[in-house]
C-alpha cells in the first residue's frame, strides 16, 4: 500500500483532484438519473391516472359501454371484477385474461410497473390501478402507459456518463498535472539552487518568480535567510580573524619575554620579566573568557528565568569595585524586578563601568529608574562619565566586536574591544537594548530591560556576589 501512494506534491495534488471530481461526478450522476427518471415517470403516471379515473367513473355509473379506446398517453385499458373476469378492454387486449391475479380489491389508486407480454414486453409499462364500487360490486380499472421514453432517456444518460465521466476525469487529471507542474516549477528551481549552495557560496541567491504569490514570497524569504546566513558567516570569519589577531599579540610578547628570561642570567631582572609575562597571561585569560562568553551567547543558550532585584545586582557590582581610580556615584530606584541571569546582568554592569572609568576624567554616574505604566514598565540603567564622549558616527560602531576608537588603541589603555559588544549581546539576550545616548559632556550608555510582572508569591533570587581581578 505504501508503494501505491503518490510521493510527490504534484502527484498527490493530481490524485486528490481526480478523486474529488470522481466522487462529485458519481453523486451528481446518481442525482441526475434519479431526478430524470422521477420526472418522466411522473409525466407518464399523470396521463394514465387521468384516463383510469375517467373509466372508473363510467364503471361506477354502470356505463362501461361508453368506454372509449385508449387515448393519448395510454397503451391499454382493462376492467376486471372481483372474481377476475375481464369486463372491458381495449382491442389490443381483446380476448386475453386479466393481466394479473386479482387480490381482494379495496377502493383506491395504486401504481405498478409490469412487462405486459401481449404488448411485446420489450418495454416496461407503468400501470395505474383504480378500484371503485359499481352496481355489480368492486371492479379494478387497469390503465398502462409505456416507459419506453423513460428507458431510452435512462440508457442515453447512462451511456453519456459512462463515456464522458472517464474523459472528464482524464481532463481534470491532465490539467491538474500541468497546472501543478507549472506552479511547482519555481519551487524546484529554488530547491535546486539551495542544494548547490555550500558554506562558501552564501553569496548566491535563489531565483524569484515574477508572480506575486506564495512561491514568490517563499523565494524572497529564502533570500532574506541567505542574507542573514551570509552576514553571519562574514561576521564569524571576521570574528575569528580578529580573535586570532588579538591572541597573537600577547602570545608573541609572552614568548619574547620568556625567551629573554631564559637568555638573561641576571636573577635581579627575572621578577620584572616574570611579572610582565604574568600580565600577558592575565590578558590572555581575560580574552579567552570573553571569547567563550561570546560563543555561548552566539549559541543562543536560554537565559535562566530567575526573578532578580536589579538594584541589588547593580549595588553588588559597584561594591566589588571599591578603590577604583574614579569613584561611582549611584542612584538606584527600589523594587525594580527583572527576569534573567544575575551573573550575566552583573557582567553588563561591570563592562559598562569598566568602559566609563577608562575614559572618565573624574566622575562616573550610575542611575537606575523605571519608566512606563503599571502594566508595561521598563527598567532604565544609565552609566555616564565626564570623558571625551562618543561622536555620533561612532555610537553604533563601539558595540561591534574588537572595535576600539583611535584614542583607545593602545594595549595598556584600550583592552580587546569586547566589553561593550558583550554588554549589548547580553542585554539583547534578556530582551532589552543597549544604546549610546546624547550627553552634554562625556558619554552616556543606556540599558533598557523589561520589568517582570508582579508575582507576590514568588521569592526574589538574591543578587550574586561579583568578584573581579582588579
Amino acid at each position: 500500500m505504501e508503494r501505491l501512494r503518490p510521493t510527490t506534491v504534484r502527484a498527490r495534488a493530481t490524485a486528490g483532484a481526480v478523486v474529488v471530481v470522481a466522487v462529485a461526478l458519481a453523486l451528481a450522476s446518481f442525482a441526475l438519473l434519479g431526478l430524470l427518471r422521477a420526472d418522466l415517470l411522473r409525466n407518464a403516471e399523470r396521463d394514465a391516472a387521468q384516463q383510469a379515473q375517467t373509466v372508473a367513473g363510467l364503471a361506477a355509473a354502470g356505463d362501461l359501454d361508453r368506454m372509449r379506446p385508449a387515448g393519448l398517453g395510454a397503451d391499454f385499458v382493462q376492467v376486471v371484477n372481483a372474481r377476475g373476469r375481464v369486463l372491458r378492454s381495449t382491442p389490443n387486449l381483446a380476448g386475453l385474461p386479466a393481466l394479473a391475479p386479482v387480490t381482494p380489491l379495496r377502493p383506491g389508486t395504486s401504481f405498478h410497473t409490469w412487462r405486459v407480454r401481449p404488448l411485446g414486453g420489450e418495454h416496461r409499462q407503468r400501470v395505474v390501478q383504480v378500484t371503485t364500487q359499481t352496481p355489480q360490486g368492486l371492479v379494478a380499472v387497469f390503465v398502462g402507459t409505456s416507459l419506453r421514453d423513460v428507458d431510452a432517456a435512462d440508457d442515453t444518460t447512462t451511456a453519456a456518463l459512462v463515456v464522458g465521466g472517464p474523459l472528464l476525469l482524464a481532463t481534470v487529471g491532465f490539467v491538474t498535472w500541468r497546472v501543478t507542474g507549472r506552479a511547482l516549477r519555481p519551487v524546484e528551481a529554488i530547491r535546486a539552487e539551495v542544494a548547490e549552495i555550500g558554506d562558501r557560496d552564501l553569496h548566491r541567491r535563489v531565483p524569484v518568480p515574477p508572480t506575486r504569490d506564495e512561491v514568490a514570497r517563499l523565494a524572497e524569504t529564502m533570500n532574506l535567510t541567505l542574507d542573514r546566513l551570509e552576514s553571519s558567516g562574514i561576521r564569524q570569519r571576521r570574528f575569528i580573524a580578529d580573535a586570532s589577531h588579538e591572541l597573537r599579540s600577547p602570545i608573541t610578547v609572552l614568548r619574547t619575554q620568556l625567551e629573554v628570561a631564559l637568555a638573561v642570567r641576571d636573577q635581579e631582572l627575572w621578577p620584572e620579566l616574570i611579572g610582565g609575562a604574568l600580565e600577558d597571561v592575565e590578558r590572555l585569560q581575560q580574552l579567552a573568557a570573553d571569547l567563550l562568553l561570546l560563543a555561548r551567547i552566539d549559541a543562543a543558550q536560554p537565559v535562566p528565568a530567575e526573578r532578580l532585584d536589579l538594584g541589588g545586582v547593580v549595588r553588588d557590582a559597584v561594591e566589588a569595585r571599591l578603590g577604583d581610580r574614579v569613584p561611582v556615584r549611584v542612584s538606584l530606584a527600589a523594587d525594580v524586578v527583572v527576569e534573567g541571569s544575575g551573573l550575566w546582568l552583573a557582567r553588563v554592569v561591570t563592562n559598562l563601568l569598566d568602559n566609563a572609568q577608562r575614559f572618565a576624567a573624574g566622575r562616573v554616574d550610575l542611575t537606575l529608574r523605571t519608566v512606563g505604566g503599571p502594566r508595561a514598565r521598563t527598567a532604565v540603567l544609565e552609566v555616564a562619565d565626564d570623558g571625551p564622549g562618543i561622536a555620533p558616527e561612532d555610537r553604533e560602531r563601539i558595540f561591534e566586536r574588537f572595535t576600539r576608537l583611535d584614542d583607545a588603541r593602545s594595549r595598556d589603555h584600550g583592552g580587546a574591544g569586547l566589553g561593550l559588544a558583550i554588554a549589548r549581546d547580553l542585554t539583547s539576550h534578556h530582551g532589552g537594548t543597549l544604546t549610546a545616548a546624547d550627553s552634554p559632556g562625556g558619554a552616556r550608555l543606556v540599558v533598557r530591560l523589561p520589568v517582570a510582572p508582579p508575582a507576590p508569591d514568588t521569592a526574589l533570587t538574591p543578587a550574586p556576589r561579583v568578584h573581579t581581578d582588579r
